[in-house]
């Protein structure tokens, strides 16, 4: 991706997926979300000066806490002022781990990709699939699956036709899964998870399946694909053709 393509995607994706994002909630210099249970809750998008940004914190920190739900503040490496994450420290915010975002064409993704032998991919549309889909969460990265379990079911009950969620299975065992989210009105859709067990990684299984939902993405009209990437998977997406666009930070309020 030439320096103006990365400009000019990555000003795409800051109009469309933060600063106009559906549903968003303008307060201010803010967008935020304010999910039903289930739902994410969260800021998405700001643009802040030092002498407005602490304010705007104290704000959706009451805005949320009202609402008894904890909440992420997405913090982006172009964000303003230059130390609203130590703001959000002092505020009593949490940072997880520093994502990468990356972006790609889907159709340059869309590629044909060889599963191994015996590996077949299956479509999850019911609490069963949901089921193993959490357990690959679980054994793939060592964190409890109970907020996934609870987002997904509400995703398949309230916005099954934007959502792609996709197990890779080795006979009854599920090794790999990965779920695309799309958003009408937009040139994107998101990949989300990704967890490979660990006896099953390096065979191309995680590579299959992005290479399947970016077909899925081609049939439905989206031009790039956009990924938070941690340390593990963003060589995997260079290797495939995705260009890092920025960095970002989630951080973590609970009330």
């Amino acid at each position: 991706m030439h320096r103006q393509d990365h400009t000019a995607v990555l000003a795409l994706f800051d109009r469309q997926l933060r600063r106009d994002a559906h549903p968003g909630e303008r307060d201010g210099d803010v967008v935020r979300q304010s999910g039903d249970d289930g739902d994410w809750s969260g800021v998405l998008w700001s643009s802040l000066r030092p002498d407005t940004a602490d304010a705007a914190i104290a704000r959706q920190v009451r805005h949320f806490s009202a609402l008894g739900r904890p909440f992420e503040w997405k913090l982006y490496s172009y964000d303003t002022p230059d130390d609203l994450g130590a703001r959000l420290r002092a505020a009593g915010f949490v940072p997880e781990a520093q994502e990468t975002v990356m972006a790609g064409e889907a159709a340059r993704m869309a590629v044909d990709v060889e599963l191994p032998d015996g590996v077949r991919l299956e479509p999850v549309t019911d609490a069963a699939g949901v089921d193993l889909v959490v357990q690959v969460h679980e054994q793939a990265f060592g964190t409890s699956g109970d907020r996934l379990r609870a987002q997904l079911l509400v995703q398949l009950a309230k916005n099954a036709d934007t959502v792609d969620i996709t197990l890779a299975m080795a006979g009854d065992l599920p090794v790999c899964s990965a779920r695309m989210e799309r958003y009408p009105g937009t040139d994107f859709a998101g990949l989300w998870g990704g967890g490979t067990l660990a006896a099953w990684r390096g065979r191309g299984i995680y590579r299959a399946l992005v290479a399947h939902r970016a077909r899925l993405a081609v049939a439905k009209g989206v031009r790039h694909l956009q990924v938070d990437a941690s340390d593990d998977s963003r060589p995997i997406l260079e290797r495939l053709g995705f260009t890092a666009l920025c960095t970002t930070t989630p951080y973590v309020y609970e009330p």
